[in-house]
């Protein structure tokens, strides 16, 4: 029996040694089959707002995935609702690489089944683990060390080397702020699209000064005119 916050030493290849069905609603936690609920509007929506934050956020070589199946543990198999793991194949183990950087969305779900899986994932090599809380508002970060969930400020930003600039925490739970940090991220990254909408604007402006300056040079002339000749 591992104790929390012990690491786990199979290889990385373990992630896709499936114990249920993949596309199925099974998941199997600490030996416990368990059928994950199709999700009310509360825990689906949110769901949603994390995972297009974060892939928006992803740095290059890195995947954004939802509902990724993982091998935690040997009587665990689970997916957390969002997940960021380096792009393409492990050559030591030929598999993909184990997710860094976790999301869980929590609405219904007790905090002891939360924290079942977020010591199966940390001791398996998950790096770290967010969870928004969704009726309370709140979001935590798993702590290995002190065995539970810890309450970060909605004030901070969420900082980490799979993330190509961080992420306000408030954009998790706000749509507003995530629409703006969306803009961020895109430009981090320098868009192409954002990038040629910029030139475009800047152009657009640069003409409209020129019209106007050839305008203002118009009428001044007209008027210097007009009172050269009376």
């Amino acid at each position: 029996m591992r104790l929390p916050g012990e690491r786990d030493e199979r290889p990385a290849s373990y992630v896709d040694d499936r114990l249920v069905e993949p596309e199925t609603r099974e998941e199997i936690v600490r030996g416990r089959r368990i059928q994950a609920a199709p999700a009310n509007p509360e825990h689906g929506d949110e769901h949603t707002e994390v995972t297009t934050v974060v892939r928006l956020h992803a740095a290059p070589g890195y995947t954004v995935s939802t509902d990724l199946l993982t091998r935690a543990g040997p009587q665990s198999d689970f997916a957390t609702d969002t997940c960021v793991r380096r792009s393409g194949v492990n050559p030591e183990t030929g598999s993909r690489y184990l997710e860094e950087l976790a999301f869980e969305v929590v609405n219904e779900q007790s905090r002891a089944h939360m924290i079942e899986r977020a010591r199966e994932l940390t001791a398996c090599g998950v790096r770290r683990l967010i969870a928004v809380f969704v009726k309370k508002g709140e979001i935590g970060e798993w702590s290995a060390e002190e065995d539970r969930w810890v309450l970060l400020d909605l004030e901070g930003r969420l900082e980490d080397p799979t993330l190509v600039r961080p992420i306000p925490l408030r954009a998790l739970l706000d749509a507003a702020v995530a629409d703006d940090s969306l803009v961020d991220a895109l430009a981090a990254k320098h868009n192409p699209r954002l990038a040629q909408r910029e030139r475009e604007r800047e152009q657009r402006g640069l003409a409209q000064g020129l019209e106007q300056g050839l305008e203002q040079g118009l009428e001044q002339g007209l008027e210097q005119g007009l009172e050269q000749g009376l």
